[in-house]
């Protein structure tokens, strides 16, 4: 956003060090699934490792984390199920890189996958993310408990696909290649599947390994609802108004393109005014916890205060 802060600005220590603390360790989980073999599938390996590793806020393992912990959930547990998220979403940028479908070049201030590797080892990087999740998911060393990670593996599942992630995906590029202009209501229906599956299944999850009942997340719901809306409008904001060389990747394409966003169809004052407005809600959905959850407060700030 214009003039915007540092996450130290924002929300102090606490968020900074989560933040740090988390990549490292989300890091440390996709290095020990991520040997390099010795044969000819090295390549496949190294394409997977150089996309997932040493790149992104990991805004979303830090959720899973961070919920888990209001539970007191072992962390190596939480920390598997959020490499296992960050792994459909690592999937989900390589893809969308891709000639094919966004066409960009720059990701996390580096090349993209396809043009690091090439476009058919970057489709089976994502492919073999999409896979990893799902191993990490159903590994015993994520939880003892079957029921757990059948419910785990779900949740994931169901966010990834086409009542997720990938029905988002599908409508927004519906709109771009049929020239559909959609309405606020369609908007935000679709960036609550596109953004926001996979940022409140995160949320879900750490609730699930806290084997807290279905009636029981309610307010984690409403939360990550909140959040998940405030974070594409975020990224709104920043495409218009963001510097690409913090970003680390390529802006202003939304407005180039004519595609309809929350920023085209509210204005920049009034959708940062309902960003914050969503944040202040999605806090006040925390008000049962105490200290355990000023971790999740942090996030929710830093989501609308980013300026990457």
């Amino acid at each position: 956003m214009a003039g915007g802060s540092n996450v130290v600005g924002i929300n102090g220590d606490i968020l900074k060090s989560g933040l740090k603390r988390v990549q490292q360790e989300i890091d440390s989980v996709f290095d020990a699934f991520l040997p390099i073999p010795s044969d000819t599938s090295a390549r496949l390996v190294e394409a997977m490792r150089y996309a997932a590793i040493g790149g992104g806020k990991r805004v979303r393992p830090l959720l899973v984390v961070s919920t888990a912990e209001l539970f007191g959930v072992d962390r190596t547990a939480a920390l598997r199920a959020g490499a296992a998220v960050e792994a459909i979403h690592v999937y989900s940028l390589i893809h969308d890189d891709l000639p094919c479908m966004d066409d960009d070049d720059l990701r996390h201030g580096k090349p993209t996958v396809h043009k690091a590797f090439n476009e058919a080892t970057a489709v089976l990087a994502g492919d073999a993310l999409h896979a990893l999740a799902f191993e990490i998911l159903a590994d015993v060393g994520t939880s003892a408990d079957p029921f757990v990670r059948s419910e785990l593996i779900a949740t994931l599942g169901t966010a990834s696909g086409m009542n997720g992630m990938a029905g988002g995906q599908i409508m927004d590029m519906v709109a771009d290649e049929e020239g559909v202009d959609y309405d606020l209501h369609t908007i935000t229906r679709l960036q609550q599947l596109k953004t926001g599956a996979l940022l409140a299944a995160s949320v879900e999850m750490g609730a699930v390994l806290g084997k807290i009942p279905p009636e029981g997340r309610a307010h984690l719901r409403a939360y990550s609802r909140d959040i998940g809306l405030a974070f594409q409008i975020a990224d709104d904001l920043l495409d218009v108004e963001g510097d690409a060389e913090l970003a680390g990747k390529a802006l202003r394409k939304d407005s180039e393109q004519g595609k309809q966003t929350f920023v085209t169809l509210m204005g920049v004052d009034k959708a940062r005014e309902q960003a914050r407005a969503l944040v202040d809600q999605a806090i006040a959905h925390l008000a049962n916890h105490g200290s355990e959850a000023d971790m999740l407060r942090a996030l929710a700030r830093f989501i609308v205060e980013r300026d990457r």
